[in-house]
């Protein structure tokens, strides 16, 4: 796996720096943030997502909060 350093949240402490990387390898992001609480997971499941599609969360996956300011690091589709 290669990846490459896309952004953190400037002036964050050392402890509390949500992190976007990117595998140069597959295109996917990794992103460090913000677990979500139990209430905006209820509310996520509460919405769903298409139909027929379950809401709950699997165990090998998880929600996180991306706060506004990452979205400037997650690129841009390459026909943009």
């Amino acid at each position: 796996m290669t990846l490459k350093f896309l952004g953190i949240i400037p002036n964050t402490p050392d402890t509390d720096s949500p992190t976007i990387w990117l595998d140069q390898e597959t295109g996917d992001l990794l992103i460090q943030s913000y677990r979500a609480t139990e209430e905006e997971v209820k509310a996520c499941r509460e919405i769903g997502s298409i139909p027929g599609h379950s809401t709950d969360v699997p165990d090998h996956e998880t929600i996180v909060r991306l706060p506004k300011v990452m979205l400037q690091y997650i690129p841009k589709p390459d026909s943009e």
